[in-house]
Parts: structure tokens; sequence; C-alpha cells
């Protein structure tokens, strides 16, 4: 599964309705409303949990996944130490992360592409990437809007 950054993972893209989802990946194994009444979707088999915002009209704006198929760049992310990662990453410009630590786990949080690395025990164990806001404090939708 493709990990395309600031678009979305696999065939699933940023500013997609739920229809949209369940078009290409059929009905959720579970949908609930979190505390803010988002739509959560999640798929058991793709180990991806999709958020679909209230206040933006039900759009994907944002997916945890754990697969272990997941590729950013060519390269699979899962299971890999942290500093091999990252090292990928350097690669394409993607340098700067913020660390955030609680419990056994890591965060490691690139703001320009809104992904995040969740570690434990140094290894990737998560992750997770939101749609991107802009210049302008909106987000950028990248899957276009039905007329």
């Amino acid at each position: 599964m493709k990990i395309n950054p600031k678009n979305g993972i696999d065939k699933v893209i940023f500013g997609m309705k739920q229809n949209d989802v369940t078009a290409i990946y059929g009905k959720p194994d579970r949908n609930y409303k979190d505390e803010d009444e988002n739509v959560i979707f999640a798929y058991n088999k793709l180990k991806m949990r999709l958020t679909f915002y209230v206040e933006e009209d039900f759009k994907l704006g944002y997916i945890v996944a754990s697969s272990p198929d997941l590729e950013l760049f060519g390269n699979k992310i899962l299971n890999r130490k942290i500093s091999d990662v990252k090292k990928d990453l350097v690669v394409k410009g993607i340098t700067k992360f913020t660390q955030e630590e609680f419990d056994t786990f890591e965060n490691y949080f690139n703001e320009e592409n809104w992904i995040i690395f969740q570690t434990e025990f140094d290894e990737v164990v998560k992750f997770e990437i939101g749609a991107i806001i802009n210049q302008k404090d909106e987000f950028d939708w990248k899957f276009p809007a039905k007329k």
C-alpha cells in the first residue's frame, strides 16, 4: 500500500466522502463516531482507520495505518528502526521531525507533510497522515469535489 504524501494512502485521497471510500473498499468492519462527532471507518484487513471530519462536510481528513505493506517512496516503513526510515527520507528532503515521548512510544512528526511515525522500542509500529492545511488556514483537499 503506497503512501502518497499530502494526498492519502493507496486509493484513498483526502477529501473523499464515505461513499467514495466504500465504492473502493466496501463496507468498513467498524463505523462509529468519535467524541467530536467525526465519522470513523475501520478496515481490519487493510489495518487502516479513516476519519471523516464533521466540520468539513464529512470529508476524509486523517488516516491511521499499521499494515506491514505500507510503503513510502518505495520503502517499507513498519517494523523498521526509525533511524533507518529517517535516513530513507533525507533523500526526499524530509528531515525535520518533532519528537514526542509517552510511555514506551515515541512520535516523529513532520508538519510539512503532516505525517507521524509512531515507534515502540525504536521500531515503527504505526503511521498517521493528515490532510494538509494551506496558507489560508483551510484544508487542501486533493479529491475533486462533485458538483
